[in-house]
C-alpha cells in the first residue's frame, strides 16, 4: 500500500461559489432553532407559575402566629447562595437576585436538567 491510497481528496474551498464550513453550519443551526421555535408555538400561550425561592424555614403553627411587621426570620440559605427557580413546582434552574431599576428580579446561572421518568 502506497502513501497516496490513504490520500482523501479534499474539495476546493477557494473555488467560486464555495462558502466557508462554518458558515454552513451556522446557517442549518439556526434553520433548526427557527424550526423548533415554529414547533413550540403552540404552547406559548400555555400559563405556568414560576417561583424564586429564597430559602425555607420550619416553625410551629404558634410561632407562625406570633409574627408580625419588623419580625426576622431565619431561612435555611446564606447571603449570597444560589436560589432555586421552580416552574410548576419543578425545579428547572438555579440563579441570583438583582436590582432592575426599583425591583428585584432573577438572573438564571445554572440550568438543572430533569431526569426523564
Amino acid at each position: 500500500m502506497s502513501d497516496t491510497d490513504t490520500q482523501v481528496p479534499l474539495p476546493d474551498l477557494n473555488a467560486p461559489g464555495s462558502a466557508p464550513a462554518d458558515a454552513d453550519i451556522a446557517y442549518h443551526e439556526d434553520e433548526q432553532a427557527a424550526r423548533i421555535a415554529a414547533d413550540l408555538e403552540a404552547v406559548f400561550d400555555v400559563p405556568v407559575q414560576v417561583s424564586a425561592v429564597l430559602g425555607r424555614s420550619k416553625m410551629d403553627v404558634g410561632e407562625l402566629l406570633k409574627l408580625g411587621p419588623g419580625t426576622v426570620l431565619e431561612l435555611d440559605r446564606r447571603v449570597g447562595e444560589a436560589i432555586d427557580i421552580y416552574v410548576n413546582n419543578r425545579l428547572v434552574a438555579r440563579g441570583e437576585v438583582v436590582l432592575v431599576e426599583d425591583k428585584l428580579g432573577v438572573t438564571m446561572t445554572e440550568i438543572i436538567k430533569a431526569e426523564r421518568s
